[in-house]
């Protein structure tokens, strides 16, 4: 059953620590981003919803398979947290709207970091990853954590390099990714993919 309410809670501020998931490796690394010009770092503390920095995803799904609908009402900012709702609701030709938000700009090698407190619930996947596919003109790489909310003991990491998936790795999350915030790493370089 989907239940309505926070699909995923991201709150990014301060120092961040590693995540503890050993030292995984995603086998190669998707380079190709690397052709293209990227922007420098940035901390966002969500204290305020830099739209210069973030698109929100609106009116549109990523495919068939996607039983929701991208939903600017989804995504809401309060006490420095940002949340990505999920809800039964009608839109278009899905039964549900959800919501996401996407980095404006491209970023390459280095150090990616998210603070992150999930729902719980059947058939939702809370995430945060970095992609590049052919809606920019380049081949699918991707790297990711991703929650099935079905089992909130758990996040999959996983890296696709030209569309070529099977680099996952479950991992276990002390505690869960729905009784209190958790925080995701992994640093991106040129020979290499650590968790």
């Amino acid at each position: 059953m989907m239940r309505q309410g926070k699909l995923r809670q991201l709150c990014s501020g301060g120092a961040f620590l590693l995540v503890a998931l050993g030292s995984l490796v995603a086998g190669p690394t998707p380079s190709r981003s690397q052709d293209i010009p990227t922007a420098p770092s940035f901390v966002d503390d969500f204290t305020s919803f830099d739209r210069a920095r973030w698109y929100i995803a609106d009116g549109w799904a990523n495919g068939k398979y996607q039983n929701c609908i991208w939903s600017k009402k989804q995504v809401k900012l309060s006490n420095g947290m940002l949340t990505l709702g999920f809800e039964k609701q009608k839109v278009k030709d899905r039964d549900f709207a959800c919501g996401e938000v996407q980095s404006k700009q491209r970023f390459g090698y280095g150090t990616y970091e998210a603070r992150m407190k999930t729902d719980s619930g059947s058939g939702i996947n809370a995430s945060f990853f970095t992609y590049i596919g052919p809606t920019d003109k380049q081949p699918w790489d991707e790297i990711d954590f991703e929650v099935l909310t079905k089992d909130t003991s758990k996040v999959q990491v996983n890296a696709y390099i030209a569309g070529k998936g099977n680099n996952e790795k479950v991992v276990d999350v002390a505690g869960g990714t729905d009784k209190a915030f958790n925080d995701y790493a992994f640093v991106w370089e040129k020979d290499r993919l650590r968790w």
